[in-house]
């Protein structure tokens, strides 16, 4: 960002900055922590080229103070948690391997608890919504977390009203964000209700991403699940994966394994989360992301070629899952070319 100003610039009254913390511990996430940072910090950067005072004063504070290595290796320099009489606009819990630790640190926990009564507002990057949660911060409220943790945050704060699949979520005074980049989503939109929409469209300019991401987090983490799942079913995947349009029903996939209809439900339930019927359409929704993405083939031929049969069908699935329809999702995540073709293929 240039720091030449077309401007006089305003005079920055220390006393009028908002104070806004980030918080790390020991194996923090870097970008948990650095993603929302920088769009404060760049925020300041567009307010001063056009002549303004810088709005935020960042700090990142962490219980022990002065170093702290993050998960990657990467050593940080924070400041020591702040008095609690100072005061505060936002506090920002960032996430990482090492937050189970530091949500069973007793004085972190209670500092964080009673700086979230006085911030103005209080947010989490990611699995900070564990921190936030044990500080009782989150009882009562919508929150989200990266979407591989939504469930084990719901099953240890039954309190919290988890909700797996927005990129962020904002129950009054408190915005909990998904997994790791989530976190820029989220400061974007608090820059944007601080600053106005010229101000946080020129820092998403600046840092070359969406201002409002299209769609929900599920859009990056559809068949991860089964990915990740007890090998068991592994063959399975790979066999469904290769006859995707073809007949894939119960009976169809119980015979492939050798099992009853019956006994592969259940046992495929226990093992993947989901149903064989959820798990066909979510790895038919991965394989039309790709063709829309990678491909020129038009989204009726698509459909068929993925086994939903109709363009309709296809667009519901795609609602359900992504939040989006494979129109949009062509035009934002397809390549220049693809999208210079899109029109052509349009009804067809």
């Amino acid at each position: 960002m240039p720091n030449n100003p077309r401007f006089a610039p305003e005079t920055a009254r220390p006393d009028l900055l908002r104070r806004v913390e980030v918080v790390a511990f020991p194996a923090v996430q870097m970008l948990d922590l650095t993603g929302p940072l920088q769009v404060f910090a760049s925020a300041n950067d567009t307010l001063t080229e056009a002549g303004r005072a810088p709005h935020y004063a960042l700090h990142v504070v962490a219980r022990e103070g002065v170093h702290v290595t993050a998960s990657s290796g990467l050593g940080l320099t924070t400041e020591v948690l702040s008095p609690l009489d100072v005061t505060l606009d936002t506090l920002v819990i960032a996430g990482g391997p090492g937050v189970d630790a530091a949500a069973a640190d007793p004085a972190l926990v209670d500092w964080i608890r009673t700086r979230a009564r006085s911030a103005r507002r209080v947010t989490s990057v990611c699995t900070g919504a564990f921190l936030l949660a044990a500080a009782g911060a989150l009882d009562g409220r919508r929150a989200t977390t990266h979407w591989s943790f939504c469930t084990e945050l719901a099953r240890r704060f039954p309190a919290v009203r988890v909700e797996p699949d927005p990129i962020f979520v904002r129950d009054g005074s408190v915005w909990t964000s998904a997994g790791v980049t989530a976190g820029i989503d989220l400061a974007l939109a608090m820059v944007e209700e601080d600053l106005g929409r010229d101000v946080a469209l020129a820092v998403a300019r600046y840092l070359v991403v969406f201002l409002k991401r299209p769609g929900g987090q599920a859009q990056f983490s559809t068949a991860l699940s089964l990915q990740v799942a007890d090998d068991k079913f592994g063959a399975l995947h790979a066999w469904i994966s290769t006859h995707l349009a073809q007949d894939l029903s119960l009976e169809v996939l119980a015979e492939q394994v050798a099992m009853s209809a019956r006994s592969f439900s259940r046992h495929y339930r226990e093992t993947t989360g989901l149903t064989p019927a959820r798990a066909v359409e979510r790895l038919r929704v991965e394989e039309a992301r790709r063709l829309l993405s990678e491909s020129q083939l038009p989204v009726k031929r698509i459909a068929q070629r993925c086994g939903f049969g109709s363009e309709e069908t296809l667009r519901r699935s795609f609602l359900r899952l992504l939040a989006t329809t494979p129109q949009d999702y062509r035009a934002r995540f397809g390549s220049a070319k693809q999208g210079q073709i899109h029109s052509s293929n349009k009804g067809k």
